[in-house]
């Protein structure tokens, strides 16, 4: 039985991790792997950084500690597996080492992570800092991207050999239903995290435009409750995010949004949100960036933002017709199934690792 460790960033409650690593593992181990997981960032962490905004110095450092630690371990294993780097806004000295005494390692990217080393504010991180994930990706044996974005940037930075995995769901875990256009109101839905509900911001006055009229309510799941006072009088719900809930609260949704800015590092984001939608049979709108475009107009489930045209007038053009309501529903439920589940790309997965392996 073959040997991984994984180091991933967080543990579980962390979504990059859950869905680039985690929800892989019982396929790899069914396939005679040995997965063992070590997490940089732990659940204790994630709750202050969500709730508080808060990084301890001290936590970090005893989570780099227990990092470095693991390291000295990594010959008992014949593959590496890497989310993203080994330390954050450190040198790629670690990285480098594995390369120099031919430790096989993968390195995965959903987000365009670079961007912050070259596109930082501060001076010191950009100079020391800003050709970093160039060279972990020169130095792996694969680089495996979430998007053609990333994919591009790869190629640039001289990785051997990209893989392009798209970020997945489980379909076994969501209901695949085509969905009706409601009679009565009409539920606007939004997933993410306290750090994310920045993007819902940036459309408040769209959104509260919406909310006037009673047509509309909308709800967000994983959000600050206290993000309802920026939106006086309109009719929100805000639920607590956890695993096993979220299928059942997207259930709630007959729409789903996913505003985003046209910047750098959004380019780089691989579009979950609006899959898990569409795992549910709901029609998407989101902004006209990064891999919103491909799976949007490619897989034709929804309606996408940009300048010549407004969230409330793409909105109300999808619930005004049963039509396009219930064609965009279909087409949702077969996209996921056909490229943007677990079940079709754990296959493609293991190819990769069983050539490195």
């Amino acid at each position: 039985m073959k040997k991984i460790l994984m180091f991933t960033k967080y543990s579980r409650m962390g979504a990059s991790s859950r869905l680039r690593s985690y929800q892989y593992i019982p396929f790899l181990e069914s396939n005679e792997y040995q997965v063992t997981v070590s997490s940089l960032f732990d659940d204790k962490y994630l709750s202050s950084y969500y709730s508080k905004n808060n990084k301890s110095v001290l936590k970090i450092a005893y989570c780099y500690l227990k990092r470095l630690i693991t390291l000295f371990s990594v010959r008992k294993y014949h593959l590496i597996y890497i989310e993203k780097e080994l330390f954050p806004y450190l040198p790629s000295l670690f990285e480098r080492a594995m390369s120099i005494l031919n430790i096989n390692y993968i390195v995965d990217y959903d987000d365009a992570i670079f961007h912050n080393y070259d596109s930082s504010n501060n001076k010191i991180v950009k100079l020391c800092l800003s050709k970093k994930i160039d060279k972990v990706m020169k130095y792996a044996k694969v680089v495996i991207v979430g998007n053609h974005y990333i994919y591009q940037h790869a190629k640039l930075a001289g990785a051997k050999n990209i893989e392009l995995i798209p970020t997945v769901v489980d379909i076994s875990r969501y209901p695949r239903l085509h969905k009706k256009l409601p009679r009565g109101q009409v539920t606007i839905g939004w997933i993410g995290s306290p750090y994310t509900q920045k993007y819902i911001l940036q459309i408040k006055s769209n959104i509260i435009d919406l909310l006037k009229n009673k047509k509309f309510k909308m709800v967000m799941i994983g959000a600050n409750k206290d993000i309802v006072n920026h939106f006086p009088d309109c009719n929100i719900e805000v639920l607590p995010w956890s695993e096993d809930s979220e299928v059942s609260y997207i259930q709630k949704f007959d729409l789903g949004i996913m505003p985003i800015p046209d910047e750098n590092f959004e380019k780089g984001k691989c579009g979950y949100k609006l899959i898990q939608y569409m795992a549910c049979g709901i029609p998407v709108v989101a902004s006209s960036v990064g891999i919103n475009e491909n799976i949007i107009n490619h897989l034709g489930c929804g309606f996408l933002i940009n300048e010549k045209n407004s969230w409330s007038d793409t909105i109300n053009r999808i619930v005004d017709s049963d039509f396009i309501y219930e064609d965009f529903s279909r087409k949702a439920i077969l996209s996921v199934e056909d490229k943007y589940s677990l079940q079709i790309q754990q296959d493609i997965l293991l190819k990769i690792i069983s050539k490195v392996a």
